[in-house]
C-alpha cells in the first residue's frame, strides 16, 4: 500500500480526497494543524498534527510514514480577509509552501498534487476559461497561489519535483453516504448558506448585485462537486506515477448556474421558503465565471459524475441534516 501525505487532510476537500485515496488503495496520512480541520473527518487514515510552516515536523512525519506524494490543500481560503490581511496569506499559504517543498526536497519525495484555484486567472477575458487563459489574480489570495505554482515549476526544473496543479472553481456539496461534509466557521460558500437560511440558522441569504448582464441579473458560478473534485486528485495521483510529467488542470462543470437558480433548487430541495436579502455588488466579481475542463478529461479521463445542482444540493443537505 502506497503512504500518501494529505497536507490540511482534516478539511473539507483534504477529507474528501482522503476517502477517495483509502478507496483507491492509498493509505492517505492526514497532516492538519486543525484550525479549521475536524478530527471527525479523518476516518481514513492517521491524522498527524502539525502545522506547514513546521519544516522539522514535517520532516518527522515524512520520516515515519515514507510517503511516496503530497496531496497539498493546507491553505487559508478566504478572499476577503486575505484583502485585508494579505501578510497572513502571503506567511502561511506561499511561506508554508516553500516549507513544504523544502522538506519533501530534504526527504526525496518527487511527487506533490496542488490545490490550486481559478482565482488565479482574476478577471476572465474569455468564457469559459481554459488552462491557456493569462493569470491575473487580483486579491492576495488568488497571487499567493499564483506564487505557489511558480514555485512548482523552479522546483520542477531545479529538483525535478514533478507536480500536479488543479486548478478548481466552486467546490460544493458533500460526501453521497453524508459521513463527512462541508463545516467551515466563518462559512463563505453559497450553498452551506442557503441552506443555513433555509433552517432558519440567519435572517435570509445575501445576493450581492442584482444587475449583472445575466438571464436573471445575479453571478453565475461553475460549482463543482466535492466527491469530483476528491477523484480527480486520485486520476492526477495515478499520471504522475504513470506519465512523471508536470501540468495543470482546470476542474469545473463547463456549465454555471447564478445565484437565484441556487436559492430556487435549495427551495425545492429542502420545502423551505428562503428569504432573499438584495445587496450592493461586491468589488472583483465578474458576473460569469464558467471553467472549460476539456484538458482534465482527455489527459486525466475525469469527468464530473456529481453534475447537476439538484444532486449537488440534495448531498449537502443531507449532510446538514444527519444525525
Amino acid at each position: 500500500m502506497m503512504n500518501i501525505l494529505v497536507t490540511g487532510g482534516a478539511g473539507y476537500i483534504g477529507s474528501h480526497a482522503c476517502k477517495a485515496l483509502a478507496e483507491a488503495g492509498y493509505l492517505p496520512v492526514a497532516y492538519d494543524n486543525m484550525e479549521y480541520g475536524h478530527k471527525w473527518a479523518t476516518q481514513w487514515g492517521p491524522l498527524e498534527i502539525g502545522d506547514i510552516l513546521d519544516h522539522n515536523r514535517l520532516v518527522e512525519v515524512m520520516d515515519r510514514y515514507d510517503p511516496k506524494a503530497v496531496m497539498h490543500f493546507a491553505a487559508y481560503t478566504y478572499v476577503g480577509e486575505s484583502v485585508e490581511n494579505p501578510g497572513k496569506y502571503y506567511r502561511n499559504n506561499v511561506a508554508g509552501s516553500l516549507t513544504l517543498l523544502e522538506a519533501m526536497q530534504n526527504r526525496s519525495i518527487q511527487k506533490i498534487i496542488f490545490s490550486s484555484t481559478c482565482a488565479t486567472y482574476g478577471i476572465p477575458q474569455c468564457i469559459p476559461l481554459a488552462e491557456d487563459h493569462g493569470q491575473f489574480p487580483i486579491s492576495p489570495y488568488g497571487k499567493s497561489k499564483f506564487m505557489i505554482e511558480q514555485m512548482l515549476k523552479d522546483f520542477d526544473e531545479a529538483h525535478g519535483i514533478k507536480f500536479v496543479g488543479l486548478r478548481y472553481f466552486n467546490a460544493a456539496g458533500a460526501d453521497p453516504d453524508a459521513e463527512i461534509g462541508e463545516d467551515h466557521n466563518p462559512e463563505t460558500h453559497l450553498i452551506p448558506l442557503v441552506l443555513d437560511a433555509a433552517m432558519g440558522k440567519s435572517e435570509g441569504i445575501k445576493i450581492f448585485g442584482t444587475d449583472y448582464d445575466t438571464p436573471d441579473g445575479t453571478c453565475i458560478r461553475d460549482y463543482i462537486h466535492v466527491t469530483d473534485l476528491a477523484d480527480a486528485h486520485v486520476k492526477a495521483l495515478g499520471y504522475l506515477v504513470k506519465e512523471g510529467k508536470s501540468d495543470f488542470f482546470n476542474l469545473g462543470n463547463g456549465s454555471g448556474f447564478s445565484v437565484r437558480e441556487v436559492i430556487e433548487n435549495a427551495e425545492k430541495t429542502t420545502q423551505q421558503k428562503i428569504p432573499v436579502i438584495e445587496w450592493q455588488r461586491r468589488p472583483g466579481d465578474p458576473a460569469v465565471l464558467i471553467g472549460s475542463s476539456e484538458k482534465a478529461l482527455k489527459i486525466l479521463n475525469w469527468q464530473p459524475k456529481y453534475n447537476n445542482l439538484e444532486t449537488i444540493i440534495g448531498t449537502a443537505w443531507k449532510w446538514k441534516n444527519k444525525g
